[in-house]
């Protein structure tokens, strides 16, 4: 079904993916930093925005947002075990997320069953269903093949990539 909505995401997709082939510079219409370290900031920031922005492309193919593909991710770090709410939580990349707000999202699509805790009756817990184990295989395929087209970085490269990120996020 054609809606304006639909259009608008889908100008707003091209839109990101022209702005992904520029600079920083290009994107937001200035060269004037009052530092490398500054740029980098921005750089940083706008990058992030950029590649969730690609992440949301795929992940709308299956009805997932980045925080339910998340919650996916986690419970399927502990399948077949059960988590808790707050479990989840702790291990989410955006920490302020609404988890008990998303797991009712992922249960209405039965790609996550709550239940009652066995060892505790008042804690529930979450599991994945056979389809949310599908849609979550399927859907990293897609964020998989995304990241490889997308990231024109050798291992090495990653690598140092990540270490760089690790110290600003551990100092």
């Amino acid at each position: 079904m054609y809606t304006k909505k639909n259009k608008i995401w889908k100008l707003h997709v091209h839109t990101c993916i022209f702005a992904l082939s520029m600079k920083l510079e290009e994107a937001i219409q200035s060269n004037k930093f009052k530092s490398e370290m500054q740029k980098a900031g921005l750089n940083i920031m706008y990058t992030s925005w950029w590649l969730k922005t690609l992440g949301y492309k795929e992940l709308k193919e299956f009805g997932l947002t980045h925080e339910q593909y998340n919650v996916l991710r986690i419970l399927k770090g502990k399948h077949p075990q059960q988590m808790c709410v707050k479990d989840i939580a702790s291990r989410m990349i955006e920490k302020n997320s609404n988890v008990p707000r998303i797991i009712d999202r992922l249960t209405d699509k039965s790609l996550v069953k709550r239940e009652q805790g066995c060892e505790d009756a008042r804690q529930t817990v979450m599991s994945l269903t056979v389809t949310g184990l599908q849609v979550l295989e399927t859907s990293t395929i897609k964020l998989d093949a995304m990241w490889n087209q997308t990231m024109p970085l050798t291992e090495k490269e990653a690598k140092t990539l990540n270490e760089l990120l690790e110290k600003i996020t551990t100092s």
